[in-house]
Formats: C-alpha cells, sequence, structure tokens
C-alpha cells in the first residue's frame, strides 16, 4: 500500500453554536495568534471550572501539538512546499516533555469522554483526539501507515456526529480535509486509498472545508488556511490573496500567512505549481 497522507483531522465542533465566547473560544484564538502559553492557560481554566469535559483537555493537546508543529517549522515545510507533496521525510526532532504532556491530555481526554458516549460534544472531543495523534504520528514520528488509521477512524466517528447533529460545523473538516488531500494524489493512488476505506472526491473536500471555514466556531481558520493552500496549487492567486489577508489581519502575530503572502507576491521564488 502507498504511503498514506496524514491529515489535520482538527474536528472541534460547535455544540453551543456561535454563542457567548468561551475560554475554549479565546484559546483557540490564542494557538492561532502563536500565543500557546496564553492559549494553555485558557484551557486549563476551562479544566478547572469544567473538569469532566473532555473538550478541554483535547484542546490543551492541541495547543501542544500546535507549540511542536511552530518549534519544527512544520505547517510550512509539510503544506507551504510547492510541488506534488504535503509530507516530506526529513527527519525531526521531537520535544520528549512535550510529548508526554500532549498524550496524557488525550488519554484524559478519551477518559472522560468514554463516560458519555452518546454525548455529541464528547464525540467531537474524541474525534479530535484520534486526529492530533494521527497528526503527530504521520508529521513529527513519520508513521504513516498507523497516522492512516487513525485519520480514517477519526473521519468514521466524524460521520456519525454529523448525522446525529450536521450543524457541528467544525466536524466537516474532517471529511473535508481527506477528501481534498487524497484527490490530488495520481489515479492509480487514489483507487488504492479508496480500497482501503479513503474518501478521495476533490469537490466534496472543498465544499466542506467552506462550509468550516464559513461557520466552523474553532476551525474556521484552519479551514481557510487549508483552502489558501488550495487556491495556490490550482493557480487561483487571488483567492489565495483573499484567504491570506483575511488570516493575517485576524491572527497578526502569526508570521505564517505574512511569508505566505509575501512568496505570493514574488511569483519568482514560486515556481510552477503542480
Amino acid at each position: 500500500m502507498p504511503r498514506p497522507l496524514p491529515i489535520f483531522v482538527l474536528c472541534a465542533a460547535a455544540v453551543l453554536g456561535h454563542a457567548q465566547p468561551t475560554l475554549i473560544d479565546a484559546g483557540y484564538r490564542q494557538m492561532y495568534n502563536l500565543q500557546f502559553a496564553e492559549a494553555h492557560q485558557s484551557f486549563e481554566q476551562w479544566q478547572r471550572q469544567h473538569p469532566t469535559d473532555p473538550l478541554g483537555y483535547v484542546s490543551d493537546a492541541a495547543a501542544y501539538l500546535f507549540t511542536e508543529f511552530d518549534r519544527l517549522h512544520i505547517l510550512q515545510s509539510e503544506f507551504f512546499i510547492h510541488d506534488d507533496h504535503f509530507v516530506t521525510d526529513h527527519k525531526l526532532a521531537p520535544d520528549p516533555a512535550l510529548k508526554a504532556k500532549f498524550e496524557a491530555a488525550l488519554a484524559t481526554t478519551h477518559r472522560l469522554a468514554a463516560a458519555m458516549p452518546d454525548d455529541s460534544n464528547a464525540m467531537f472531543a474524541s474525534i479530535l483526539a484520534d486526529g492530533l495523534h494521527s497528526d503527530y504520528t504521520a508529521l513529527i514520528d513519520k508513521h504513516y501507515v498507523p497516522a492512516w488509521k487513525e485519520m480514517k477512524a477519526s473521519r468514521m466517528q466524524a460521520e456519525r456526529l454529523l448525522a446525529k447533529d450536521p450543524n457541528c460545523y467544525d466536524a466537516w473538516v474532517a471529511i473535508g480535509v481527506e477528501n481534498y488531500m487524497l484527490s490530488i494524489k495520481p489515479f492509480i493512488v487514489r483507487l488504492l486509498f479508496r480500497a482501503a476505506g479513503g474518501e478521495t472526491d476533490r469537490a466534496v473536500g472543498i465544499e466542506k472545508l467552506r462550509l468550516t471555514a464559513a461557520k466552523g466556531r474553532y476551525l474556521g481558520p484552519f479551514a481557510r488556511l487549508l483552502l489558501g493552500v488550495a487556491a495556490l496549487r490550482d493557480g487561483d492567486t487571488g483567492r489565495a490573496r483573499t484567504l491570506l489577508a483575511g488570516l493575517i489581519q485576524e491572527f497578526p502575530s502569526n508570521p505564517l500567512y505574512a511569508q505566505e503572502m509575501q512568496r505570493l507576491n514574488e511569483p519568482a521564488a514560486h515556481g510552477p505549481r503542480p
């Protein structure tokens, strides 16, 4: 079987809708702004106030993962590269102390979610936990087959949650990212992914990413980032500029968006798109 592509299956279901912002909302905004210490403080305060809510713990795990992504420059190297791959095999040196905290947060998430198997918030936290672990396994550990299995399991959980509540808009990103990222692989590789249970419909992928980008409570910015990547790969520089400009304005402390905008404004640095 070919090496599978990991995806950021970061499903943070907006089970409360766009109600009054909470510490969870604040923590995700801080995380996107690369303010990781502040994000942990927000998530940990939520945990103290809501000790049985698995979403607080899995969100803390997300902040640990993005801390490591930032330190290792993973978003730049794995997404904003200009060939036909989203995954590279260069060796990384993960932080073992951070990994221990990350895995402890995921373990707590699974324990709490297991106690509420029919609760939408708990289902969502479990989806997110599996997706985060898949991302770490693939993008940091470079173990692609285990990551593929976790990614597929997470997507299937998302489908079950969305069958129950299609308004959990952040959960649609699990389906959107898998479909888009697998759809860009060569035809024979797509056939193999489909035979293994993968979903590879590009149109579905873009549609679901747009849904999360427009209505997602926690993962809207992440979906917009991926749509920007898709626009760059399609040569739609106007759309890419619009998306990147919005992210720059919304998250001024995160240099990734400004860096890619600068690359976009220097055509010679880009090279041809596949």
